[in-house]
Parts: C-alpha cells; sequence; structure tokens
C-alpha cells in the first residue's frame, strides 16, 4: 500500500509535539544504548530550543498521508568538524506504524532536496537497521555516488555516509 510522505517545518508553538515524539525516539533507543529512565518514569531528553534560535538547525515533522509520522532534525554544519555548510541527519524517526512503507525514504529523500550540497549521515554501529536503511536510502537517492567510512573518535563513533546532492 503506497503512502504518501512529506516533511513539514516545526515552528516554535510545536516543541511540545516534537518533545514527545522525542521521547519515543529516545525510548527507541534505550535498548541500544542503555538508557533508563528517570525516576519521575520519563526520559532525559535534549534541550530543543535551539532548533528555533540557532539559524543553521532546522526542525521538521514527517506527515504520512497527512498523519504524524515522525521528525527529522537537520543541521547546516558538520557533526563531525564543525565545518559550516555541511548538511547532518542530526536525528530522524518514524513511528513504527511507518515504517517499511517508504515514509522514511520518501522524507529523507526530500530532505536531501530541500538541502542542496554535502552531507553526512552518521549511525550507531548497533543500530544495523539504521545502516542498512541509509544505506539503502542514499545509495537509491546518489545512484551510488556515495562513500561511507567508519568513524572512530570523540565527535562520533560508527559509520557515516558522504554525499552531495
Amino acid at each position: 500500500m503506497s503512502v504518501e510522505a512529506r516533511v513539514i517545518p516545526a515552528g516554535a508553538q510545536d516543541q511540545p509535539v516534537l518533545r514527545r515524539l522525542m521521547s519515543l525516539y529516545v525510548y527507541d533507543f534505550s535498548e541500544l544504548i542503555g538508557l533508563d529512565v528517570e525516576e519521575d518514569g520519563a526520559f532525559e531528553l535534549p534541550e530543543l530550543t535551539p532548533y528555533w534560535r540557532d539559524p543553521w538547525r532546522h526542525p521538521f515533522f514527517i506527515r504520512a498521508d497527512g498523519k504524524l509520522a515522525g521528525f527529522a532534525l537537520v543541521h547546516g554544519r558538520s557533526r563531525l568538524t564543525g565545518a559550516d555548510g555541511i548538511h547532518d541527519m542530526a536525528e530522524f524517526f518514524v513511528l513504527r506504524k511507518y515504517r517499511r512503507r517508504g515514509v522514511g525514504e520518501q522524507a529523507a529523500r526530500e530532505l536531501f532536496g530541500r538541502f542542496p550540497g554535502p552531507w553526512e549521515v552518521r549511525e550507531r554501529s548497533a543500530n544495523l537497521d539504521a545502516i542498512a536503511f541509509w544505506r539503502r536510502v542514499i545509495d537509491r537517492h546518489t545512484g551510488g555516488q556515495f562513500r561511507e567510512v567508519l568513524w572512530a573518535d570523540d565527535t562520533w563513533q560508527g559509520p557515516v555516509q558522504l554525499f552531495a546532492t
């Protein structure tokens, strides 16, 4: 069954919705990186306010057939080197209901088109599903014109796909 996915910029008024989606994202990661909930039963979440303060940060919602299906956070700086003008897929999350239905690929490709130029997409080594997803999507998007490196320093540890759109 075909699902139409779109990415929509998230405004400052959307921060509570993004925080709730972020908690689901962190929950998914908890088994990969050993996170525990705090005593209040919630995960500690990253501060999201900079996404509406810093001009190089871009928050988006992912919608599938008009319904909220996830989010993407794109940076206009390299996480690896700090260089400006290199797009970084800082965070990318699709609700389980919409996975393996083309939603993530459509959203990723729309974001790649929205931000032309060099890209870095990083995955944690333990996240085998994400590694396979990004390799497949980036390969299709670039016609195989990307390279992958295994990054290992203080900024990141894991595979990184490097390409330009």
